[in-house]
């Protein structure tokens, strides 16, 4: 039987036992309470990760090379807590086609060391299916043994609001260098920190040449020191201000601007303050303004003002007339036959005529009262603070006697035109300004049926009379086509050899509607219209018939006369006109004369010249009818190819009794014969006048004496029947078939 074992054995084994369970127990306690703070330490780390990827808003992935995984580890809120959110990413799914490529790509470079870190700017569809700009940035955190490496891990983060910011940024800056208006950034001290290329080409200062310096520099001369200070203070205090001001280039020249300053705060420093100041060049916009306010109130050939300016100038002189107690005449002014002149001598010629006509009518007037061109050959005078119609009268002979001396076209043309004139007053004719112009405008056209040359003023009379010029002026259109038109003769007998000489063809309008209409009233409104053209052809025509088939009835040996009124005359193809017509009818030219008033032939006394040379070519007669009461050249008479003067019946009618026209019709007489011109004597009514003119040899007479205007078939009976007695016989009632 064995020994027992030594207890001092058993003792020894149970204390080693119970050290090495101590020893156990004490590693087993320290290995729990390391790997509690390796928990702990770990869950810190993550709770930093967490607030770290919340507070800076990024993302933290893993990219396992070995795997080809893709994990994504992102913060999300819930429940009031912040938890980290751990997923698997498919790249392909994820990032916009051509984005994966070139993600690989980078990859493979930084893997091979080609550059030294990872970083990648990609577009990505989110979670929530929007497209994302991402940052993705990354490093190897763990190699094999060869030190290849394992995995690479990194931030992404979403950059989609600053890209935004970047691209709105550059789009500004795009924007201010594109833009025409110029655009300068100065500090809180007034210097230029920026400027864009407009501001370069406006003021002609480079921006090297600016920045740093104080705006002053633009300052100009056109405003005080004091005044740019005051805007600068206004500015700093309020932090904006627009307005105009003057500012100069860099070589000197000054322009208006168009200002828009705003302060903006600077992102440099916390008290830091620019203002961002926008210009614009309004020089040449207000110089455009201005023209237009001038176009507006002004009459650009004359410079007179326009129907415009001169109603406002009315109304104003109105109510200081309403307010004083003092009356004002409005002068409406119409040149007679300007129409004709301007249609022959062209309109340069006609703008001339009018400048003239403007100077010399601002001149007669004086600056005091208001001279206005409305429209055409139309102008107007305002005369205020007069006593009564005699001043406004005066003023117009005044006005008619300016224009008595020719006007002067250039140095070689004189043009002599006389104006129509028709005077309204305030407050007897109107209370506003356009119950006086129609007043004064009617008052001319009773001023050109008396005549022209003269002034009327206006009464209630003259509506009655104007509506009437109106109703003759429609029904006048229409007289060839209603054959309302007819000729009469009027015989001319010759002195010398007591015989009937020739006729005078005279135009005569019977209408249904108006009855006989006397000549002074429709020729006129013939010439106006341009029907005179049509109309005169048509005379032209039926008298040379007439004529023609008198001829052919034995009564042979005679002149026709017919008159010629200017705008025929002054129309490029008058002679044409009447060669067709000699041509048509086969009248010989020699037995035609025609008549032209003493105003027609001076209106253009150049261009008559011409006129009439192609009549006298043609073999035409011509005759100045009224001679006498017209402004006539004896230098022109002596040039121009006349064949006859008749004295008007103006001054036959005071024959023999009245000394003036005794003298006036013997000089007028014997300076004709001097001329070799033959002189006729119009409206001669009595024997005694009859003798007078005899006895100064005067050649021709014609007048109710001898015969009134007859018609074609009591006039050739007269030719036939005359017997050179004192009182004219009948008619014969055979005189035409």
């Amino acid at each position: 039987m064995a020994d027992p074992p030594d207890p001092r054995l058993l003792v020894a084994i149970a204390l080693v036992c119970a050290t090495l369970a101590v020893i156990a127990a004490v590693l087993a306690w320290r290995q729990h309470v390391r790997h509690r703070e390796e928990i702990g330490v770990l869950r810190r780390r993550k709770e930093r990760l967490k607030q770290a990827l919340w507070a800076t808003g990024e993302r933290y992935w893993d990219y396992d090379l070995a795997t080809q995984r893709v994990t994504l580890l992102e913060t999300e809120r819930g429940d009031g807590s912040l938890r980290l959110h751990e997923r698997d990413i498919d790249l392909e799914q994820v990032l916009l086609p051509g984005y994966l490529d070139t993600a690989r790509e980078r990859m493979a470079a930084y893997l091979s060391g080609q550059v030294r870190s990872f970083e990648y700017d990609m577009r990505v569809h989110a979670a929530d299916g929007r497209l994302r700009w991402v940052r993705v940035r990354g490093r190897t955190v763990e190699s094999d043994a060869a030190r290849r490496p394992r995995r690479v891990a990194g931030t992404l983060v979403d950059i989609t609001r600053a890209r935004s910011q970047e691209r709105d940024r550059r789009i500004a800056t795009e924007v201010l260098r594109s833009m025409s208006e110029a655009v300068s950034v100065v500090d809180a001290d007034f210097n230029f920190v920026t400027v864009n290329p407009a501001f370069a080409r406006m003021t002609g200062y480079a921006a090297e040449d600016v920045l740093g310096r104080n705006a002053r520099v633009l300052d100009s001369e056109q405003h005080e020191p004091a005044f740019y200070e005051h805007i600068r203070k206004r500015l700093v205090r309020s932090g904006r201000w627009s307005g105009e001001m003057w500012q100069r280039r860099s070589d000197g020249d000054e322009f208006l601007c168009a200002i828009e300053a705003s302060a903006v705060e600077s992102d440099d420093s916390e008290d830091s303050t620019l203002y961002v100041t926008v210009l614009n060049d309004i020089t040449q916009q207000k110089r455009t303004e201005q023209e237009l306010r001038y176009l507006a109130n002004f009459d650009t050939l004359t410079n007179l003002p326009n129907r415009s300016l001169l109603s406002e100038r009315l109304s104003r002189a109105i109510v200081r007339a309403r307010r004083e107690g003092t009356r004002i005449a409005v002068l409406f002014l119409d040149l007679d036959r300007f129409k004709d002149i301007n249609d022959s001598l062209g309109h340069a010629a006609g703008d001339r005529i009018l400048r003239a006509a403007a100077t010399r009518l601002q001149q007669t007037v004086g600056e005091q009262h208001t001279v206005a061109r409305l429209s055409g050959d139309e102008f107007t005078v305002i005369l205020e603070g007069i006593e009564g119609a005699q001043e406004a009268e005066r003023t117009a002979r005044e006005i008619i006697m300016a224009f008595e001396a020719p006007l002067l076209l250039d140095a070689r043309q004189e043009i002599a035109i006389s104006p129509s004139i028709g005077i309204s007053l305030y407050p007897d004719h109107g209370q506003v300004p356009t119950e006086l112009l129609k007043r004064a405008d009617t008052a001319m056209y009773q001023a050109k049926s008396a005549g022209r040359r003269t002034f009327m003023r206006y009464d209630d009379a003259m509506d009655a009379s104007t509506r009437q010029r109106a109703r003759l002026s429609a029904g006048l259109r229409k007289v060839l086509d209603r054959g309302e038109l007819r000729l009469v003769f009027q015989p001319r007998l010759s002195l010398a050899r007591s015989r009937i000489s020739g006729v005078e063809a005279l135009l005569r309008w019977y209408s249904d509607e108006h009855g006989e209409v006397a000549p002074d009233d429709f020729i006129p409104l013939a010439e106006e219209s341009g029907l005179i053209l049509e109309i005169g052809e048509w005379v032209l025509r039926e008298a040379c018939l007439t004529l023609r088939r008198w001829q052919q009835h034995g009564a042979g040996d005679l002149t026709l006369s017919v008159n010629v009124s200017m705008l025929q005359l002054l129309r490029g193809n008058f002679p044409d006109v009447v060669q067709r017509v000699l041509e048509d009818t086969g009248l010989e030219p020699s037995v035609l004369e025609l008549e032209l008033t003493e105003s027609v032939l001076m209106a253009n006394a150049a261009q008559s010249a011409a006129t009439l040379q192609a009549f006298r070519a043609l073999g035409v007669s011509l005759a100045i009818d009224d001679f006498g009461t017209g402004y006539s050249s004896l230098a022109y008479l002596k040039r121009l190819p006349i064949n006859t003067i008749k004295i008007d019946k103006a001054f036959i009618d005071g024959l023999p009794a009245d000394p003036e026209d005794v003298a006036i019709t013997s000089t007028v007489i014997s300076m004709g014969h001097s001329l070799g011109l033959r002189v006729v004597a119009e409206g001669v009514e009595t024997e005694a006048q009859l003798g007078f003119l005899a006895q100064q040899r005067c050649d021709e007479v014609q007048g109710f004496w001898l015969s009134p205007p007859l018609d074609a078939h009591s006039a050739l009976g007269f030719i036939r029947n005359w017997d050179g007695a004192r009182q004219a016989p009948r008619a014969h009632a055979s005189g035409l078939p």
